[in-house]
C-alpha cells in the first residue's frame, strides 16, 4: 500500500510547491480557495501532492470533489480519495490532470476504470486540449515562427504607438476586471464572479499573479493576468474592450506577455486551453483558439476529465440535472 498523508498547514510552503505541477495545485491557490470558505484538502504520496476542494450542492446535503490539474494519480490515490469522499457525503469527485494523453495511455487502462469508479467525464470543466509554446528560443525564433497575421497585427500595434505596462497593483486590477467582465458580457460567458477574481489575485500577486494592460494613449485596449509558476507562463484570463480595435492591442499584449514570461525564466507558455487542432471555425471558442495559435506554438492533448464515483445513485439524478441545467443556460444566453 503507497504511503499517502494527509498534509497539514503547517508543512513547508516552498517544500510543497516545488512538487505542485500547476498554478492550481499551488498552495496559495488553496489558500484562495479557503477564503472563499471552500474545503481544501491536500496529500501526499511520495513526489506527488494533490490538492482538492470540496463543494456544497445548493438545497442538498452533498459535496462534489474536484482535483484539477494534478499529475495522474495512482489506483491507491483514487482509493484514498473516495474515502475521504465518503466522509464528506460527495457524489463523486472530478479529476482533471495536466498530463498528455500520449504518456498515460497504458496507465490509465491498466486502472480498469469501471471496477473503480472512475469513468470518463460527460461534463468537464477544463478542456482536454492547450496549445504550448517553447520560450527557450530566442526572441527572433519567436517571431519567425508566428503566423504572418499575427506578426503584422504586432508590428502594427507598435507602429501605433500601443504600449503594454504591468500593473499588478489595485488599479491595474480594477482596469483588468473590467475589461474581463465586459468580454464575458459580450460572449454570455458565465465566468467566475468579481469576489473569486479578487481573492485569487489578492492572494497571488506577490507570488505567481501578474497583470499586464494594452493602452493606446490613456485608453485601457486589452488586459491579461498572466500566472507564471515553477518556470512556467499560463495565460488564464483575459478582457478587450470594443474601443480602438483596429489598433490590434490583444495581439501586441501577447507577445510583451510572452516575453515578460521570458524575462521571470519562464521556459514553457501554457496557454490555458483551446480547441483541437483543425477544429470547427464556427465553434464559439474559435476565435480565441485562432488567436493563440498564431503565436506559433504546438497543440497538446491532455488525458481529459474523470469522475470518481462515490455514490452511484446520486451520480445518475446528478448528471441529469446537470444536462437540464446547461439547457436553462443556453435558452438564457438567447435572450
Amino acid at each position: 500500500m503507497t504511503d499517502i498523508k494527509v498534509i497539514s498547514d503547517g508543512f513547508d510552503i516552498e517544500k510543497y510547491n516545488e512538487k505542485a505541477p500547476h498554478p492550481l495545485q499551488s498552495w496559495e491557490w488553496g489558500e484562495a480557495r479557503k477564503k472563499m470558505g471552500i474545503e481544501v484538502l491536500r496529500l501526499g504520496e511520495f513526489e506527488n501532492v494533490y490538492q482538492l476542494t470540496f463543494h456544497k450542492l445548493p438545497y442538498a446535503n452533498f459535496k462534489i470533489g474536484y482535483l484539477p490539474r494534478s499529475v495522474f494519480p495512482s489506483s491507491e490515490v483514487l482509493e484514498f480519495l473516495r474515502e475521504e469522499g465518503k466522509k464528506r457525503n460527495c457524489i463523486f469527485i472530478k479529476v482533471e490532470p495536466h498530463k498528455q494523453i500520449l504518456n498515460l495511455k497504458s496507465q490509465i487502462l491498466n486502472l480498469n476504470l469501471k471496477s473503480k469508479n472512475f469513468i470518463k467525464s460527460s461534463h468537464p470543466l477544463f478542456p482536454n486540449w492547450t496549445i504550448t509554446l517553447d520560450l527557450t528560443k530566442s526572441e527572433d525564433e519567436l517571431l519567425k515562427n508566428m503566423k504572418s497575421k499575427t506578426r503584422y497585427n504586432i508590428h502594427l500595434a507598435e507602429k501605433k504607438e500601443v504600449v503594454v505596462r504591468e500593473m499588478t497593483n489595485e488599479k491595474g486590477f480594477e482596469i483588468f476586471s473590467r475589461l474581463y467582465f465586459e468580454t464575458c458580457r459580450r460572449q454570455k460567458y458565465f465566468g467566475h464572479n468579481y469576489n473569486y477574481h479578487r481573492t485569487i489575485f489578492e492572494t497571488l500577486k506577490n507570488k505567481a499573479a501578474h497583470i499586464l494592460i494594452a493602452f493606446y494613449k490613456n485608453t485601457p485596449l486589452s488586459s491579461f493576468e498572466i500566472f507564471i509558476f515553477n518556470d512556467v507562463l499560463y495565460y488564464p484570463y483575459g478582457g478587450s474592450s470594443l474601443e480602438h480595435r483596429n489598433l490590434m492591442g490583444a495581439n501586441l499584449l501577447m507577445w510583451e506577455a510572452i516575453k515578460f514570461g521570458k524575462k521571470h525564466g519562464a521556459k514553457k507558455f501554457d496557454m490555458w486551453g483551446s480547441l483541437p487542432p483543425n477544429y470547427d471555425v464556427d465553434d464559439p471558442w474559435a476565435g480565441f483558439t485562432r488567436f493563440k495559435e498564431g503565436y506559433g506554438g504546438k497543440f497538446v492533448e491532455l488525458v481529459g476529465s474523470y469522475d470518481l464515483v462515490v455514490n452511484k445513485s446520486m451520480y445518475s439524478v446528478y448528471n441529469s440535472i446537470y444536462k437540464l441545467r446547461g439547457l436553462l443556460l443556453k435558452l438564457k444566453s438567447n435572450f
